[in-house]
């Protein structure tokens, strides 16, 4: 059996379900959905999940944390965060400025976990949930100095990057089904009793 990691941009993935008004997939169970994109002759050793923390507006915290809550509760995944960093805008026509907030890190989150996981030999597969091309350098290092190991790209929907193409060894768009077959159950009950709850906006 091939063993496979799977390292999902949270963020690229939302905004591909986004672009298609998909949200009632929103309420995703990462570790079904891992397994869902496995061959018949791939085992599953890891997930692992790269986001950060939204801080406004606050329903939108609110979704973010109880769907975080229901994922540690529910599934065997890690999940490692960025941060939002605020950058000011500034209109062109009027001079208003703003804050908006950008995420960082989650690109050299998950290079750092690629590159590290393929020296101390956990995959022979690597699945990357993204379309980011910022990933096209650590991802290039592996396979030219890893040739036992294979990367691949598994676009969420809307998203794809042909210079990532161009150094994996094999991409796919996730479908509408895969989502489908991969939610979480409405509600999830933590082990102090409490019942996190699919936002209603996401059904």
């Amino acid at each position: 059996m091939e063993r496979t990691v799977v390292y999902i941009d949270g963020f690229n993935l939302y905004f591909g379900l986004k672009s298609k008004n998909w949200n009632r997939y929103y309420w995703l169970d990462l570790e079904l959905l891992s397994k869902n994109l496995l061959k018949f002759n791939q085992s599953l050793e890891a997930v692992n999940y790269f986001t950060a923390k939204v801080s406004t507006p606050e329903d939108k915290k609110k979704r973010q944390l109880t769907y975080i809550e229901a994922l540690k509760n529910h599934c065997n995944i890690k999940i490692t965060y960025g941060k939002y960093q605020a950058n000011t805008i500034e209109c062109y026509n009027c001079g208003n400025k703003i804050n908006k907030p950008n995420e960082k890190m989650t690109d050299v989150n998950i290079a750092t976990a690629l590159l590290c996981d393929a020296f101390e030999d956990k995959y022979d597969t690597a699945i990357l949930v993204t379309a980011d091309s910022d990933l096209k350098g650590p991802i290039s290092y592996i396979t030219e100095n890893f040739k036992g190991k294979r990367i691949i790209c598994a676009f969420p929907p809307n998203r794809k990057s042909f210079e990532l193409k161009n150094v994996v060894h094999a991409t796919f768009t996730i479908g509408r089904k895969k989502f489908k077959d991969s939610m979480l159950p409405e509600e999830v009950k933590k082990p102090d009793g409490y019942i996190l709850k699919k936002p209603r906006s996401w059904k």
